[in-house]
């Protein structure tokens, strides 16, 4: 998984669902990230196949799963951008498409982050009332920002996610490997023992709190209901 020169890549391999966010896929990143804790990378890229870089929550058969299976997946991905946001190596994605929902909060979770034209976010978990990832895009566009764009839940392009912050770069179609290397550049300024402790300053660390608002908001009320209805409307 990780190369010669230290750099590694995990890919959103699910084009065919818009590279949503199933249970399978979310273990799987859960994998790679364990073997990437192993081999020590020096940079790691957040990429996608397909014209989507991901759709967010996978709600395919929501009805027939239970409650609980229903929010252990939630916490699985809430565990899944922790992990991102915390990782001991950068972490950089290149956005080739529409990132929505859980999507955006992968790359909000990114320590850098390009997008191309063609990339669109949205964060509509708040339409069902889902607390996922809200500190995160805070923490890059502040309260006010954050407050209106997830409640609004509207649909931005590449550039105003970066005005916004939620990416840091943009880059032109068929420019990703200068995006790419322009990322990697920036990622290795500095030495990686000064990087991560530089991270573990700047990058505060609200793992708890996140994760107690998640469950939370899991279980205030119905949540097939809730879902239910944000899926109709």
């Amino acid at each position: 998984m990780t190369g010669a020169d230290g750099a590694s890549t995990l890919t959103l391999d699910r084009p065919d669902r818009a590279n949503a966010l199933d249970s399978d896929l979310v273990e799987a990143l859960h994998g790679a990230l364990d073997d990437l804790e192993r081999s020590a990378p020096r940079f790691v890229l957040l990429a996608a196949e397909g014209r989507n870089f991901c759709a967010g929550f996978d709600f395919s058969g929501f009805e027939e799963a239970s409650v609980a299976e229903l929010c252990w997946r939630f916490v699985r991905i809430e565990q899944l951008l922790q992990r991102l946001a915390h990782a001991p190596w950068p972490v950089a994605a290149l956005v080739q498409g529409p990132a929505y929902g859980a999507g955006a909060d992968l790359v909000v979770a990114c320590q850098d982050s390009s997008a191309a034209g063609a990339a669109r976010f949205r964060m509509p978990g708040w339409k069902f009332g889902l607390a996922l990832g809200t500190r995160r895009l805070i923490a890059r566009a502040g309260a006010a920002a954050a407050h209106d764009f997830l409640a609004q839940a509207r649909t931005i392009d590449a550039a105003e996610a970066r005005a916004l912050g939620l990416v840091r770069r943009e880059h032109a179609p068929g420019d990703e490997a200068r995006a790419v290397a322009t990322m990697r550049e920036a990622a290795s300024a500095l030495a990686p023992g000064a990087a991560r402790r530089l991270a573990a300053i700047t990058v505060h660390d609200t793992r708890a709190q996140d994760m107690a608002s998640l469950v939370e908001s899991l279980t205030d009320g119905d949540l097939k209901a809730r879902i239910r209805g944000f899926r109709a409307g």
